[in-house]
């Protein structure tokens, strides 16, 4: 059966412009100069510890937030955050694009949720690590083991039964990397749960002796200084600290600005590295920010060094002279390797950062 289209009127004009002006409506915001940019440019997530009791607008965050948005010709917000564990949520779950983390959080959110670094700042030396060193004195057996080139002796073998001088409890490079170190190699077994972090302090005093210095913040002995304080002073065989410590607090130009405790500075030496204590990386997660994004954040935080606009922001809001660009493995692997073995570290984290699976 045919259907027979019904004979319609000619259209009047009245009825004619009504029908060229709903032609006209979708177009309307493509024909306006200022009408609909706003949602065509992008936003900027970035989850931060935002304080409020800033002494000036350099020291904001919101600083970093509006270079951002003119470098990159995006809409650049600030996630108010109070943790560092609710950076990682933020992140995990899509709510911020990037966030700055210290060293063991990028850590867990690089091994339980696939976070990648995008950037990482540099120390005062332009480096984004500092190596993590035990420090001993150089008439020890620990000292001449590590002189004499030869490798059948490990001065880390000897250190056993000694008394240990850490910076404090679960400090990087004064007790996670030295201990990870040592239990990964074999010297030190852990002693009690294997999944307590606490089991730790006892794997300290079987592998060293239960005079080993773990020291509380405000006790002398606590700290970089701390540490190389208990070893001049006797109390200790060797002091766990960072590559820079000693000659920070002992070899000075101008003797005067040396510790009264300090030894001749050629009394100290350090042992092999044992690892490497990474700078604050910037990190992202993949699975909501795509690579074209990533790239164009990551090329503006890396400019920011060669911009004298970005100076202030460098120096106030991001403590460092610069940032530069990095990967995951090569910026946390010799930490990750490292902590890894330390007894209960996932479960420290997770509740340190309060994190819920």
């Amino acid at each position: 059966m045919k259907f027979k289209r019904p004979k319609t009127k000619a259209p009047t004009l009245k009825a004619a412009f009504l029908f060229g002006l709903l032609l006209l409506m979708p177009l309307a915001g493509c024909l306006g100069t200022d009408e609909g940019t706003d949602d065509e440019r992008d936003t900027l997530v970035i989850a931060y510890e935002v304080r409020d009791d800033y002494a000036t607008f350099d020291e904001n965050p919101q600083a970093l937030a509006e270079y951002l948005s003119e470098v990159l010709d995006m809409d650049v917000e600030l996630y108010n955050t109070q943790s560092e564990g609710a950076m990682l949520e933020a992140l995990r779950f899509g709510n911020a694009d990037i966030a700055i983390l210290d060293g063991g959080a990028a850590w867990v959110g690089w091994q339980q949720y696939d976070l990648e670094v995008l950037a990482v700042d540099q120390k005062s030396d332009g480096r984004t690590y500092y190596n993590a060193h035990a420090w001993v004195l150089s008439d020890s057996e620990m000292a001449q083991a590590a002189l004499d080139d030869d490798p059948s002796t490990d001065p880390f073998a000897l250190l056993e039964g000694k008394t240990s001088c850490h910076t404090g409890w679960l400090k990087s490079a004064g007790m996670l990397l030295p201990m990870g170190y040592l239990i990964g190699q074999g010297h030190a077994n852990v002693v009690g749960n294997p999944n307590d972090v606490e089991s730790l302090r006892n794997t300290i005093y079987g592998f060293f002796n239960e005079n080993a210095s773990i020291p509380d913040s405000g006790t002398p002995y606590y700290g970089y200084a701390g540490a190389v304080k208990c070893l001049s002073e006797g109390v200790g065989d060797v002091a766990f600290a960072k590559d820079s410590t000693v000659d920070g607090y002992c070899a000075n130009t101008n003797a005067t600005e040396n510790e009264a405790w300090c030894l001749d500075r050629e009394r100290y030496v350090p042992l092999p590295s044992f690892g490497q204590a990474p700078s604050h990386p910037v990190m992202y997660n993949p699975d909501s920010m795509d690579e074209s994004k990533a790239s164009a954040v990551r090329a503006a935080l890396i400019g920011m060094a060669d911009d004298p606009a970005a100076g202030g922001v460098l120096e106030h809001v991001l403590n460092t002279p610069g940032l530069v660009s990095a990967t995951s493995e090569g910026h946390l692997g010799s930490y990750s390797d490292a902590i890894s073995n330390i007894p209960g570290i996932a479960a420290y984290y997770d509740e340190k950062y309060d994190i819920e699976g």
